[in-house]
């Protein structure tokens, strides 16, 4: 069963062949780790006098505390994307069931009340809450056909497949490219057709204003002319966001590691404040997300890369079924039943992807 590795988004990225070296890291105190090995193999590379541009693959997982490490992958050989992606499965899909995970859609909508309250009572601005679901496929998926199906169905997407982590995000976490610095920040959600009701909405556009402040105090330190534009409407085949863009220019000599660590967790993942925002998170929600909402990409040996959140994504089990996560931004004026039918519309990608019918 093909297993690919892959990274691509708008029609250019990676993907990559031939052995692996595997580098695992613990959740905490993931990203020192994470770099020194890099770092190590890098050298390893000059002194062996390998030719090749050399990338690492990685995902990292959402929590500091989750039980789901971090992991890079550097291929033997990474093949540039420009263009159309070469097809990657051979087989179809098969049909696939899906029932809920451990967090239950009542115990989703209380959570949400919960978490409302909190805000309320003044204890935080706002916090995202997940929710689960596990996708029993039933015959074995060929992931290089999930890819293809992904690839095509969301064009403008990060569509990924890391050690098991396949799918297609909207929200890029960081790119650097030579020093110059982008993000996109998504937050405010509704379903197709009903933009004008998103832009209009006080709710939505202070979840979005918070979202966004925040990956502009995360990159200050280390960005020059930081410039914002948005929000604008960022229409998608299942859902309609409020997107902001950011740019700037590397000031400190950071790599894109040092950024996506700096940066991780936005309040578009976690809330905010973010100390507060976690302590909800762990006292609502009976699940670890692993590395949902977590950072995924691709870094090189110069420092460049392109990070999304692992969104609209689901990991592969060891027995053949996926675990999938969706999430919705709780303010004090949060329905729980309006939070509840989002985090559906989220989910609806990677079940039509992986070809659930019931």
């Amino acid at each position: 069963m093909l297993d690919p590795l892959v990274f691509i988004r708008d029609g250019h990225g990676w993907i990559g062949e031939g052995r692996i070296e595997r580098g695992d890291f613990a959740a905490r105190r993931a990203y020192p780790r994470a770099r020194q090995w890099w770092e190590r193999l890098q050298a390893r590379a000059v002194a062996e006098e390998r030719g090749g541009e050399m990338v690492a693959f990685g995902t990292f997982p959402f929590d500091s505390a989750s039980s789901s490490g971090a992991t890079l992958l550097v291929p033997e050989r990474a093949v540039r994307i420009d263009g159309a992606a070469p097809r990657l499965g051979t087989d179809p899909l098969p049909e696939a069931a899906m029932r809920e995970g451990i967090m239950s859609p009542g115990a989703y909508e209380l959570g949400v009340a919960f978490v409302s309250a909190a805000i309320r009572r003044g204890e935080l601005d706002k916090a995202v809450l997940a929710r689960d679901v596990l996708i029993r496929p039933e015959g074995p998926v060929d992931r290089g056909t999930l890819v293809d199906r992904l690839l095509a169905a969301h064009p403008g997407a990060s569509v990924f497949a890391i050690d098991g982590l396949v799918g297609a995000s909207p929200e890029t976490l960081v790119t650097v490219h030579e020093g110059l610095v982008t993000a996109r920040v998504l937050a405010g959600t509704i379903a197709p057709g009903l933009g004008d009701r998103l832009a209009a909405s006080a709710k939505d556009q202070h979840e979005h204003e918070l979202a966004a402040r925040s990956v502009l105090d995360a990159l200050a330190p280390h960005v020059e002319a930081l410039e914002a534009s948005g929000p604008f409407l960022l229409e998608l085949p299942h859902l309609t966001h409020l997107a902001t863009d950011v740019k700037g220019r590397i000031a400190d000599g950071s790599d894109v590691l040092a950024l996506v660590e700096a940066l991780h967790p936005t309040a578009a993942v976690a809330g905010t404040p973010t100390d507060a925002a976690m302590r909800w998170i762990h006292e609502v929600e009976p699940l670890d997300r692993g590395r949902y909402a977590g950072p995924v990409g691709w870094m090189d040996a110069a420092g460049n890369g392109e990070w999304a959140i692992a969104l609209r994504s689901a990991q592969a089990r060891p027995d053949g079924s996926f675990h999938a996560f969706a999430g919705a931004g709780i303010m004090a004026d949060s329905d729980p039943g309006g939070e509840l039918a989002e985090t559906d519309l989220k989910l609806r990608p990677i079940l039509e992807a992986l070809n659930v019918t019931r």
